[in-house]
């Protein structure tokens, strides 16, 4: 079994990821990391130099190959992965990967992402946490239809991540 980890920036896929790969002993991998290796670049400089376009189909190509030639493997997906070239129907239609939403409330995502603001290079640019939230605000409803599919919903609010590794596991086994 995979088990796919997705959700907005910031609501903790990759800390959760981690510890959650060790707990159960299995592979870890995050989809952007993977994507910066195979693709020998940053994901901004991927941007930068050949656009989302060519991104997003990187972004696809590796999901797939990923899914399709592991098991027993804990994969945290980018913010935007599940919205674009069918992903989240590949996730959902495959057998024997669990899909898991990581839901965080606007007010903690704002609190975690404005320390974190230039780090990440989509919301580097803002400048106050009033405009932070808007943007958060619009992403997330624009990305909810996607993130709602997943068979599993787990809130993160509040929770430590030895919490929320502990509510998955007892979720799935």
């Amino acid at each position: 079994m995979n088990i796919v980890l997705l959700g907005y920036m910031g609501c903790g896929k990759s800390s959760i990821g981690i510890d959650l790969a060790a707990k159960m002993n299995m592979e870890y991998i995050d989809l952007d990391n993977y994507i910066e290796k195979k693709e020998n670049k940053k994901i901004p400089q991927i941007f930068k130099d050949k656009g989302e376009i060519y991104f997003r189909k990187k972004e696809t190509e590796y999901l797939k190959e990923i899914i399709d030639s592991r098991t027993n493997t804990i994969l945290s997906l980018g913010g935007g992965t599940p919205c674009f070239s069918g992903n989240m129907e590949y996730i959902k239609e495959t057998e024997l990967v669990k899909s898991i939403y990581l839901k965080t409330s606007l007010d903690e995502l704002v609190k975690r992402l404005i320390v974190e603001k230039e780090k990440r290079p989509l919301i580097a640019h803002i400048s106050s946490d009033t405009e932070l939230k808007d943007f958060i605000r619009k992403h997330v409803f624009e990305r909810s239809f996607y993130y709602n599919q997943a068979a599993y919903h787990i809130s993160t609010d509040k929770k430590s991540i030895e919490e929320i590794v502990e509510e998955i596991d007892k979720t799935l086994f």
